[in-house]
């Protein structure tokens, strides 16, 4: 059985990892971060629900222990599609990086550029953004991403789906040749082939699951509905009440408690 401590990551991040209440890492987990410490290239194949954001989030804090950030010129970046996954990924830095005095800004919409300009200019050492909103404080001279070392592009097929692949190519020739890339995407559609062959330098590839399978976290039900449109709208709707009662219920014990 491998552990987290097998892995290489520093005393910083195990003691955050074991504050967390985890020993034993996913496969993506045990299989990507040796080489991420290493700084070899990483195409990762998985499914969210798989531990993928620890997989870069634990190897990134171990490497930039070492250096500082210096104004507008981040250290790393992580590309998400949407706002929520950039939230999400912020926490996992507050979470295993709570020892270490690294600063992590988010650009994202719906926030003010005035506060996210603040953020650049202290120096990011973790720079979390979505694409729109990464361009957006490039072209206006905020930002300069010839500093970066590791490059995240997580959730690569959402991002085809969304439009933004030609932003993530935008991106990526404004970087340093010699960057670290950890890339992930659960499925491998032409599209997504070809950005890897284009920005990943002989990378390693970790895939630990059937492309496109869910992942062991996830529960899948059929449910049947009439033919009609809004038969599907109903049934949906009657689906999300039954499944958020159990949890209503939840907090209001909780609450009581």
């Amino acid at each position: 059985m491998t552990l987290f401590s097998d892995l290489g990551l520093s005393a910083k991040v195990l003691a955050a990892v074991e504050a967390s209440g985890y020993t034993q890492p996913t496969p993506i987990q045990e299989e990507a971060i040796p080489h991420a410490l290493a700084r070899r290239d990483v195409l990762g194949i998985a499914q969210t629900g798989t531990g993928k954001t620890a997989s870069f989030v634990l190897p990134m804090l171990t490497l930039l222990e070492k250096g500082r950030a210096r104004a507008r010129m981040p250290r790393t970046l992580i590309i998400e599609p949407t706002r929520e996954l950039a939230a999400q990924v912020e926490e996992s830095f507050a979470r295993y990086g709570k020892d270490q005095k690294l600063n992590v800004a988010l650009l994202i919409g719906g926030m003010s550029f005035g506060d996210q300009d603040k953020k650049i200019d202290r120096g990011a050492d973790v720079l979390i953004a979505t694409p729109g909103r990464l361009l957006d404080h490039f072209e206006r001279g905020k930002l300069l991403l010839t500093g970066v070392e590791i490059l995240v592009i997580d959730e690569a097929d959402r991002m085809l789906d969304m439009g933004f692949i030609p932003d993530i190519e935008r991106i990526c020739k404004q970087l340093p040749f010699t960057r670290q890339t950890l890339f992930f995407s659960a499925t491998m559609p032409p599209e997504i082939t070809r950005l890897t062959e284009q920005f990943l330098q002989n990378p390693v590839r970790v895939e630990v699951a059937k492309q496109a399978s869910a992942a062991l976290t996830v529960t899948q039900r059929l449910v049947a509905s009439g033919g009609k449109e809004w038969d599907k709208r109903d049934t949906l709707r009657r689906v999300l009440r039954e499944e958020d009662e159990p949890h209503q219920r939840d907090h209001l014990l909780q609450s009581q408690a």
